[in-house]
């Protein structure tokens, strides 16, 4: 049996993945939990294989909640979230899957399967997982401990959402980025995707030697920079290595040549 406990901190949420569960005949609900403290009780308390796990809740974040208990027992980890913009930590602490709500009957499923694979008796993934989890864990620590509050992690690579699925794409791969409401377009791959994020939080965590904003909406990879054209009236064109051809005004010309 697959001990899994759930932690949300709205009931609802709580209700559908436990009627999910409970469909399941290899799963036992050991607990449930609506904090962050009460979270960490019952993963000390309870040793759950499984735990779907809020990010957002009272207390503190779920990160934090695997934080307190990683000396002690980390489970199986499969975040749920309302919140696409944690899919990036969630991966670097190596979660087993990262569920957005409204949680699809089929993305549950394929976590499930998921955790059965990890949790089989003949393979090494959940030993694997947990001491992946806990490595992250203590890095992330130490990064926060060694570095000022104030200094915002650097952007490494994105999590991005495509039919139904979830793409990391690293940062060099990225040609440039728009702004689009409240949300920026990557472009990578030959293809944009939206992130929630504005281009003031991208453009003070990209790698300033690599990434320079070129106008108060986009942000551009200057290793894909192919020319720049001075317009009469001071602004210049940026055309880039696949002919995309992007504005640059005047207030940020500098911090570009």
């Amino acid at each position: 049996m697959i001990r899994t406990l759930i932690v949300d901190d709205e009931p609802l949420a709580r209700d559908g993945l436990r009627v999910r569960l409970e469909r399941e005949s290899d799963v036992e609900i050991i607990g449930e939990a609506g904090d962050g403290p009460g979270a960490v009780e019952a993963i000390r308390n309870l040793h759950p294989d499984l735990v779907f796990l809020d990010i957002q809740m009272p207390g503190m974040d779920g990160f934090a909640i695997l934080e307190q208990v990683a000396a002690e027992h980390l489970p199986i980890v499969v975040f749920v979230t309302a919140h696409d913009e944690y899919a990036l930590r969630a991966f670097d602490v190596h979660a087993l899957d990262y569920l957005l709500k409204p949680v699809a009957d089929d993305r549950f499923l394929e976590s499930l399967r998921r955790a059965r694979a990890a949790l089989d008796a003949e393979a090494p993934a959940a030993t694997g997982m947990r001491e992946r989890l806990a490595e992250a864990l203590d890095a992330q620590a130490a990064v926060a401990t060694a570095a000022p509050a104030t200094r915002p992690a650097v952007i490494r690579r994105f999590v991005v959402k495509e039919r139904g699925r979830y793409l990391l794409v690293p940062a060099e791969e990225v040609a440039w980025i728009g702004a689009a409401g409240n949300y920026a377009e990557i472009h990578a791959r030959g293809g944009a995707y939206l992130v929630r994020a504005t281009i003031a939080d991208l453009a003070a965590r990209l790698d300033s030697a690599r990434f320079a904003r070129i106008h108060r909406s986009t942000i551009v990879q200057i290793d894909r920079i192919r020319e720049i054209i001075p317009e009469w009236h001071g602004d210049f064109d940026v055309v880039m290595e696949d002919g995309t051809t992007l504005r640059m005004s005047r207030g940020f010309r500098d911090r570009l040549l």
